[in-house]
């Protein structure tokens, strides 16, 4: 329902007006648009058609969300007609049904059953080993230093985040198996989003290389994923670990445990999300910190006051507040899931206009961490909009890195212990110096990367 702003009735669903969009091409309505440049079409459908906006992309129509109103009706008010359904498609043929692309009863169940693997006693015991690792690399990065030679540092903070978030699923680095799972995932990935960019590609079953090699990828991840669930359940990984807890959740009301398809697809989710994007968001912060040297002063001042030069622990973590702070403002400006979308099951309104059911709804994190209505100065690092007197804006919705509503990322809280523990380990050490004076611009993939090379000279701290 919705009030006709000049009668003041309450008008259905299927009075109320479409959203303004633009035309775009008879065949590929905005594809060349979007293909050339995804953040810069999402914050023009913003800027020139305001809170809700519609176009078609080739065959799929789509409603865009920009205020947080709207975001928070088809996250949590209204979020059982916003699914992620045929949205997901693409993303569910390589991971699975997991809680990723899931919807539902079943989903529900899932999230039951996984819930207390992410404990907050859980994951506190994950943080000696998060710093152990970050100290191993800081120890590799030595020699570099000693020659002066830059690191790159996309791949050496994915690097990193894959052994963590493997010794967390499975408690150990599974060294080569791990690098092959990660190999195959960044293949896995980079098909959804040609497929997504070319809707006419060719289907899966013509042997193309490029259907060969996808298929390849999945066959290997497939080995080793049922590989480290067999030798969970023989009872040969840590019950600490992730997986183990996983074979060994109960339903409560069936006393079922989950499948090994199951297992399969929620392995596979917690790698891919536990993975890409800490390791973004680690890469992103910093080069904030090389931009702003203010903020990598105050960061230093933090480290010094609460470790005194010990490592960090969990137990610091809430010490560490500008830390934190750092780790908040990298992901407005920069969240790994840049965008998400669902699927309107029925008609809806939102600000006046209607969604109609069958439609795509996007919505993205990027745009609205963007917005100077309630982001003064949206461009600027400021750590200090996430301080006790900053100005963060009040509506929940303003800022949403980790979605909300039923479907908040269940590791966000591992996700942040994580970033907040080896930034501080790494700035206890480096302090870290592009060798360019040229911008990194981000890159709007399955999850937003530092586009390109990011090599980074390491400047030991005194």
């Amino acid at each position: 329902m919705t009030v006709d702003s000049e009668s003041g009735h309450v008008l259905p669903a299927n009075e109320a007006p479409l959203p303004p969009g633009p035309r775009g091409n008879l065949l590929w309505g905005m594809m060349g648009e979007v293909r050339r440049d995804r953040l810069g079409f999402l914050m023009r459908m913003r800027r020139d058609f305001g809170d809700v906006s519609a176009y078609r992309i080739a065959n799929l129509k789509f409603v865009q969300i920009n205020h947080p109103d709207g975001v928070q009706r088809v996250l949590q008010t209204n979020n059982r007609n916003y699914i992620r359904g045929n949205s997901f498609n693409l993303l569910r043929r390589y991971v699975g049904d997991g809680l990723l692309t899931s919807d539902g009863d079943y989903w529900l169940r899932q999230r039951r059953l996984m819930q207390p693997a992410f404990h907050r006693r859980r994951i506190a015991a994950f943080g000696e080993m998060m710093v152990s690792e970050a100290t191993a690399m800081l120890e590799r990065w030595a020699a570099a230093a000693d020659r002066e030679q830059p690191v790159e540092i996309l791949p050496e903070m994915s690097r990193l985040t894959l052994t963590i978030v493997s010794k967390a699923l499975f408690g150990q680095a599974i060294d080569d198996d791990s690098r092959s799972l990660s190999q195959a995932v960044t293949v896995l990935l980079a098909d959804q989003i040609y497929r997504f960019d070319h809707p006419f590609a060719p289907p899966m079953f013509i042997p193309t290389p490029t259907n060969r090699r996808v298929q390849q990828a999945q066959a290997e991840l497939d080995r080793i994923v049922y590989g480290l669930i067999e030798r969970a359940q023989a009872g040969q990984i840590d019950g600490g670990q992730w997986l183990a807890m996983l074979v060994d959740a109960r339903d409560e009301e069936t006393g079922e445990t989950m499948s090994r398809k199951e297992l399969r697809d929620e392995t596979l989710t917690m790698f891919v999300a536990g993975h890409e994007t800490t390791a973004g968001v680690l890469t992103w912060a910093l080069l904030m910190l090389d931009r702003h040297p203010d903020v990598r002063n105050r960061l230093r001042t933090e480290l010094d006051e609460v470790l005194a030069g010990r490592l960090p622990t969990m137990a610091d973590v809430p010490q560490l507040t500008y830390t934190r702070q750092i780790i908040d403002e990298t992901l407005r400006l920069y969240p790994s899931a840049w965008i998400t979308n669902r699927e309107t099951l029925e008609d809806d309104v939102i600000d006046g206009f209607r969604v109609p059911a069958d439609h795509l709804v996007a919505i993205s994190p990027y745009v609205v961490h963007r917005d100077a209505r309630f982001w003064p100065e949206p461009e600027r690092f400021d750590p200090d909009r996430f301080g006790p007197d900053g100005t963060r804006p009040t509506h929940h919705y303003a800022y949403f890195p980790f979605g909300g509503g039923p479907h908040l990322c269940i590791g966000n809280n591992f996700a942040l212990a994580e970033a907040q523990l080896v930034l501080a380990t790494i700035a206890q050490r480096y302090r870290l110096a592009s060798v360019s004076d040229q911008p990194v611009e981000p890159e709007a993939l399955t999850t937003l990367r530092a586009k390109g090379s990011v090599p980074m000279r390491l400047v030991p701290v005194s």
